[in-house]
């Protein structure tokens, strides 16, 4: 999209952000705080995010995808940056390239990368990512030793770290992380018994760094959605200190009268009991304001809850401004602060179903990001 004429942005506190990575490096201290900024900053921007992380005393970043790599290195981040899965098949010489951090967890995967570091005539950095529970990537335990061996054996390869992924350190009242933890630790020892560096250990996620920093801290945390003042739980012990950088806005477009018994938007579900005000908001699905949240979300318009009138369409949605003749461009806030009412992206994922992640992530691309700082 070349231009702005709808009246609807996502704006990212940039202070907020920073301000997050830098309790979060507080709590994790002396660890390195790795500010994961994967799926454009979970929907927030990763550029802009990555460079307000690393001022607040971030030293890495993480990404899942080696063209989210070359995106950050084309905006001239030239930081430490961490691939958290193994790179594809064909994409290793992309990844030596860039410096990339790569993950590995395979002796295929170690051999290609050892191929293109030698072809590039550079050395490549390597992470050994261990399986202790998660089961989705990461080299089996007993499989450690022998390919953090053929990592330090192979020409150009360097062993910078090891680490694992916990499964529900979100939920902080199950032993599982504690197992995870335990596991990882006597694979650590066994590498360092065959005598290899591990290198940077790590394994604490947002939910395990803000849970317990002591006991899974290691040598680096790796935090993602904590860094956007999003809670990775309900209730979890830290979350308090969490600012929000999102906030969702647009304004009325539309605004008519309509008498009692009326009806409102696609299947006519929603019905007027009585005479109301009914504005027009410029967002709808496309957008990320998701159809399920028909007739259970509200907005803010005046500093006042409102609710959502009628089925949330493609492009637009309605909202019940009760007696109150609001006028045409009033701001509306779909997520954020406006007056002494907040709405935040948890407040959508209960009534979702869901987690905070997928509703910063879900705002989609045709919808403009104002990063800022200093927000009034």
């Amino acid at each position: 999209m070349t231009g702005q004429f709808r009246p609807s942005s996502a704006h990212v506190d940039l202070d907020a952000v920073a301000a997050n990575v830098s309790y979060l490096a507080d709590l994790a201290a002396p660890a390195v705080v790795c500010a994961v900024v994967k799926a454009d900053g979970y929907g927030h921007g990763a550029a802009a995010v990555a460079r307000a992380a690393l001022e607040a005393g971030a030293g890495m970043l993480g990404v899942a995808l080696v063209e989210e790599v070359l995106e950050l290195r084309a905006t001239g981040i030239g930081a430490p940056v961490l691939l958290l899965s193994q790179a594809p098949a064909g994409s290793e010489a992309a990844v030596v390239e860039a410096g990339a951090t790569a993950t590995v967890y395979t002796a295929s995967g170690i051999d290609a990368l050892a191929a293109a570091a030698s072809a590039a005539g550079q050395d490549a950095v390597v992470h050994l990512k261990v399986n202790t529970g998660m089961n989705r990537v990461g080299c089996q335990p007993e499989d450690a030793v022998a390919l953090a061996r053929r990592v330090v054996t192979a020409p150009g390869l360097h062993l910078g770290g090891t680490w694992t992924h916990f499964a529900v350190a979100d939920e902080p009242d199950l032993d599982y992380t504690a197992a995870q933890a335990k596991l990882f630790d006597a694979v650590v020892a066994d590498i360092e018994a065959d005598g290899i560096d591990p290198g940077t250990l790590h394994a604490a996620n947002s939910a395990a760094t803000l849970a317990d920093p002591e006991r899974y801290r290691y040598g680096m945390v790796r935090c993602g959605i904590a860094i956007y003042g999003i809670a990775p739980a309900p209730g979890l012990a830290g979350c308090e200190r969490l600012r929000p950088a999102m906030s969702l806005r647009s304004e009325l477009t539309h605004v008519r009268r309509l008498e009692p018994g009326e009806r409102i938007s696609y299947g006519l579900r929603y019905t007027l009991d009585r005479e109301s005000w009914i504005g027009t908001v410029p967002l709808g699905y496309h957008d990320g304001v998701r159809r399920a949240l028909s007739g259970k979300a509200d907005v803010l318009v005046g500093g006042v809850r409102r609710p959502v009138a009628g089925t949330i369409t493609m492009d637009q949605f309605m909202v019940d401004l009760g007696t109150d003749e609001v006028p045409v461009g009033s701001e509306v806030v779909l997520i954020g602060r406006q007056g002494d009412e907040e709405i935040r992206a948890e407040e959508w994922a209960a009534l979702l179903g869901t987690i905070g992640y997928e509703i910063t992530c879900g705002i989609s691309a045709r919808v403009p990001r104002v990063h800022e700082r200093n927000p009034t």
